[in-house]
């Protein structure tokens, strides 16, 4: 991957200092379908419509946080890219930290395991200038599948990897072998294991009695977890990851949205970056990253906020089977979109009110609220 010239760095520089005083304006709420009535003024603030502003890393909303001691995904990216770095290796190492943390149960080691308490780890990369991808999917043992993934793209004519091939791969690439699960997430697994059926041998802590479950208030539904990163260069240039340890008690085997180019992530240099968190199916059947970008090259003034709410409308209208709907007919799910276009306009946008994500534009690193279909207690 190559960076830029010096040359490049202090014209990028001066174009980032010229412009980050600039004011930003508002998505256009006419293209958020049920949201015009209900969203405009819950809008995020310096979002969608933001002036040009380069380089730009935008994240999930674990993006920004982590140990006190660190620095976060978005700060990280950004400090290497102004390092001159290539934007894909800046995302992957800022995901890395995140992949790294225990506390992060969504990613990595740590990570939630699949119903046999075994952790599986998917990621995907894409690199803009060249329009190449990689991606890696059920990896076991291995810390970082976004940077075995980032080796898929650099070292193989493949686009994808999978369970031992995977692991084999990284092998052979001196990645170490490690038990990802930790204490706290074998734990919650084990309760899981102990809670979510009134029909088998498993007896919770403190109970004595099949069927009599001793938290019968705690909430042992699936949960998902990932994190997404795409930034552009001071070049322009355009690189995205997604990394995820996945649906927690899946069945083993299961991928989401995450390592599928297209789905959980997907960049075009010429156009912009889009990736996801959140329920994978219901993104992988509406092709949801892909579904964004193309949005931006349709009509090159829809803001990345306004593609994202119409990738999330498209998840509400698919939504079909009535155990994904709530009683009002909405899907009783998550999932957040996350977008940044080739000028640095950034955005996201979620079914439901309340999610955040992470952003580093302007010369500062911060959390803003993603637009949404739905209020809260709507």
């Amino acid at each position: 991957m190559s960076g830029f010239t010096r040359r490049e760095f202090i014209s990028a520089s001066a174009a980032t200092a010229a412009t980050a005083a600039a004011a930003t304006a508002g998505a256009n709420p006419a293209a958020w379908g049920v949201a015009t009535l209900r969203q405009e003024p819950t809008a995020a603030p310096g979002a969608s419509g933001a002036a040009p502003n380069l380089p730009v890393v935008i994240a999930s909303s674990n993006g920004l946080g982590g140990p006190p001691a660190r620095k976060s995904c978005v700060e990280l990216a950004m400090e290497l890219m102004l390092a001159g770095k290539d934007p894909l290796t800046a995302v992957v190492e800022g995901v890395a930290l995140v992949e790294a943390d225990p506390s992060d149960q969504s990613v990595g080691y740590g990570g939630l395991p699949n119903e046999d308490g075994v952790v599986e780890l998917d990621a995907s990369v894409m690199y803009g200038p060249s329009h190449r991808s990689g991606a890696v999917a059920g990896l076991q043992r291995i810390m970082h599948p976004s940077r075995v993934a980032k080796l898929v793209l650099e070292r193989t004519d493949h686009c994808m990897l999978v369970g031992e091939g995977a692991l084999r791969f990284a092998r052979a690439h001196g990645f170490e072998e490690m038990n990802l699960l930790t204490e706290e997430s074998r734990k919650a697994w084990l309760e899981w294991k102990e809670h979510h059926s009134d029909d088998d041998d498993w007896l919770p802590e403190g109970s004595n009695e099949i069927g009599k479950q001793a938290a019968a208030d705690r909430n042992w539904r699936h949960t998902f977890g990932t994190i997404n990163c795409c930034a552009v260069s001071p070049a322009g240039d355009i690189a995205g990851v997604t990394t995820t340890s996945g649906l927690s008690w899946k069945i083993p085997g299961r991928v989401g949205d995450s390592p599928i180019i297209g789905a959980g992530l997907y960049v075009d240099n010429e156009v912009g970056a889009a990736g996801s968190t959140g329920r994978g199916e219901a993104v992988i059947q509406i092709c949801g990253a892909h579904t964004i970008v193309e949005a931006m090259r349709r009509d090159p003034r829809l803001s990345p906020t306004d593609a994202c709410i119409e990738a999330c409308q498209r998840i509400v209208d698919k939504t079909k089977l009535p155990r994904l709907r709530t009683k009002e007919g909405r899907p009783n799910f998550g999932v957040m979109f996350y977008a940044v276009r080739k000028d640095g306009t950034f955005g996201a946008a979620s079914i439901q009110e309340g999610p955040e994500f992470a952003v580093f534009a302007g010369g500062r690193a911060r959390r803003e609220k993603c637009a949404f279909l739905y209020p809260k207690g709507s």
